[in-house]
């Protein structure tokens, strides 16, 4: 029987879990809904003795990983997996980036840091882009008044649903892939602006006026999700795990959604 041991049982990895589990996998994990405390360091070493497979979707912290911080030697020699992002590839001008694009260079320097110390294990590195799903969408945020359309022509990003994440992960996780860095990203990058006239349409409700960012009042965060401008390209994963998209772009993701 096949064992996962989750560092961080959040958004995403909750669902990986749930497909694991409804495919027989025994799987525990640290993080709100997990079963096991990040910090006994005795408690996580116990159920890291018994799993086979590793995966974190831990974050950075103070500039480092958390995990490979305190549990490196521990994980050592089990399959690997770790949930980056996208943001390692920083500022592309809109160009495509693949895994073997440079990183390191944008406002997600840590990240990269961390994606880097992964790979140096030989774990599955799954770079990220905007996840989108239930509960988190740009359904949320046009109901709750928070949708933005801002105006910055040219400006495009890569999204995924969750549930392509999950498919992606588990295919890597039951097939024979080779480890290093997957891009798990939908077909067609796209403005934002784009996605959130969309969900409006599907809604039924009027488009949000067209803003430059300082009159959005955008947080910090916010500003920086737009100072970068990217296309991610997933081609490796779709030839060397077999992946294929439920919701290949925002249209069919939006439209599951509602």
């Amino acid at each position: 029987m096949s064992r996962l041991f989750i560092f961080g049982l959040g958004y995403t990895a909750k669902r990986i879990a749930q497909a694991l589990r409804a495919k027989g996998w025994v799987v525990t994990a640290t993080g709100s809904d997990g079963t096991v405390d990040f910090a006994d360091r005795e408690a996580v070493g116990r159920a890291l003795a018994d799993c086979s497979h590793v995966l974190s979707s831990v974050p950075p912290a103070e500039g480092s990983d958390p995990v490979l911080d305190l549990y490196a030697a521990a994980i050592a020699g089990k399959w690997l997996g770790y949930l980056s992002s996208t943001g390692v590839y920083g500022d592309a001008d809109g160009a495509w980036v693949d895994e073997a694009s440079p990183t390191g260079t944008g406002r997600r320097s840590a990240r990269a840091e961390c994606d880097s110390r992964w790979l140096d294990l030989r774990a599955h590195v799954f770079r990220l882009p905007g996840i989108y799903g239930p509960g988190r969408s740009a359904f949320e945020r046009v109901r709750d008044g928070k949708a933005h359309r801002i105006d910055l022509p040219g400006q495009v990003f890569s999204r995924v649903h969750v549930e392509d994440i999950v498919s992606g992960v588990v295919a890597a996780l039951q097939g024979d892939a080779p480890p290093g860095a997957y891009n798990l990203a939908d077909d067609l990058p796209t403005s934002q602006n784009v996605v959130i006239e969309e969900a409006c349409r599907l809604l039924g409700v009027e488009f949000p006026p067209l803003q430059t960012i300082e009159q959005a009042g955008l947080s910090p965060m916010a500003r920086g999700f737009y100072a970068e401008n990217r296309r991610v390209a997933n081609g490796r994963a779709r030839r060397v795990l077999g992946w294929r998209l439920r919701y290949p772009t925002y249209v069919e993701g939006l439209r599951g959604l509602l």
